[in-house]
């Protein structure tokens, strides 16, 4: 659902989207230049404000191409505490490199993770140090106009579809709708699993993709959860949730959009208590001990904690946990789901982009003239 919000805000968002379409033309004028790069880049990103799932979407991709290119993810490592350019490496904590990059070079060791604010920097850092880098898929990098991409991916949450939103500060979107012209692919994620015909008309119709544009759904594939501490022993022991009679969780997310989490949960779970953070949060000692005082007063026979992938990677630095409270704690995983056997064709798509274009150019008629 989208947050209703002051409607004193709406004038400050005309002015807001005043900057942003200004900031626009003069890159699409060609008035303030853009870079290419020599080797295929791939930005996965938004025009709306957090939850969108460019993390899942982004590891799939890498899954996808890691076994055929040599793959680097330039992000920007949000709430990091380090500045400038850093590589991921084995050692790297969150506070090197943000919560998603240290998941994605956790569970892709094999690849090159890279972290700048300054995406031309760290893309040509990226190229300078791993020469044999075959393709950059830029995390969140949608609204980095300096970087020219040679392949767009815009996403948009089928339960807080951009074309129902506003601009900052009164709505959630980062630049006009008119902006969804640079994006090569269009993918409505979070959607559900059952989705009609019909739904798939009424929101292809309202995102009026162009005709060079591909249009494509998918939808949250929850796995089983693992445990958040032993699984850095690779003793994983995951949680069966086909099992969970006279179980009772506490749910805590630090994510923009919890609500297709929960609701899941709720199908499996009878007792859950929702501890709700800001998006990033970095959690606290107290924090540690709220969670534990609302699992020692839960009803059901047994109790655990259960949070986001995202999540599990700040919790980690919580070392002085005690047992039983540590065992508790378990993360749920997350992939991607394309619906309507379109995994196929969108696979395709991403594996003769790469393969074909040794240099960054672009995949539709309508960029090279515009």
């Amino acid at each position: 659902m989208l947050k209703k919000r002051s409607i004193f805000l709406y004038p400050l968002s005309l002015l807001y989207g005043l900057v942003t379409d200004t900031r626009n033309f003069l890159f699409n004028s060609g008035i303030i230049k853009s870079v290419e790069f020599g080797i295929p880049v791939i930005c996965v990103g938004n025009i709306t404000a957090g939850g969108t799932g460019k993390t899942p979407h982004t590891e799939y991709l890498i899954d996808l191409l890691q076994n055929k290119f040599n793959v680097a993810v330039l992000s920007r490592g949000y709430k990091r505490r380090s500045s400038g350019f850093q590589l991921a490496f084995r050692t790297s904590t969150i506070n090197d490199i943000g919560d998603e990059p240290w998941q994605i070079s956790r569970k892709f060791p094999d690849i090159t993770v890279a972290v700048d604010g300054n995406r031309i920097r760290g893309a040509k850092r990226i190229i300078g140090m791993k020469p044999e880098t075959g393709v950059i898929i830029m995390d969140d990098g949608y609204q980095h106009r300096s970087l020219t991409p040679g392949l767009s991916i815009l996403l948009t949450d089928y339960n807080r579809p951009m074309t129902r939103d506003h601009l900052l500060p009164y709505g959630n979107l980062r630049e006009s709708l008119h902006n969804t012209n640079r994006a090569d692919i269009i993918i409505i994620s979070k959607s559900p699993e059952n989705i009609s015909p019909m739904q798939k008309r009424i929101l292809a119709r309202e995102i009026r993709k162009a005709p060079y544009q591909s249009l494509y759904f998918t939808s949250i594939k929850y796995q089983n959860p693992v445990p958040v501490f032993n699984d850095l022993k690779n003793d994983r022991n995951e949680f069966d949730l086909a099992k969970t009679q006279d179980c009772g969780i506490v749910l805590v997310t630090g994510i923009a959009n919890p609500d297709p989490l929960l609701e899941f949960l709720k199908t499996r779970f009878g007792e859950i208590e929702h501890l709700r953070f800001e998006d990033h949060h970095f959690f606290t000692s107290e924090d540690i001990e709220k969670i534990n005082f609302i699992l020692k007063n839960l009803k059901s026979a047994a109790g655990y904690v259960f949070t986001t992938e995202k999540d599990a990677a700040r919790l980690r630095g919580f070392t002085n946990i005690a047992e039983p409270l540590r065992s508790l704690f378990y993360y749920i995983p997350v992939g991607v789901n394309f619906l309507n056997n379109d995994k196929e064709e969108f696979d395709n798509l991403i594996i003769n982009y790469v393969r074909k274009n040794k240099r960054n150019n672009r995949v539709s008629e309508r960029k090279r003239h515009s």
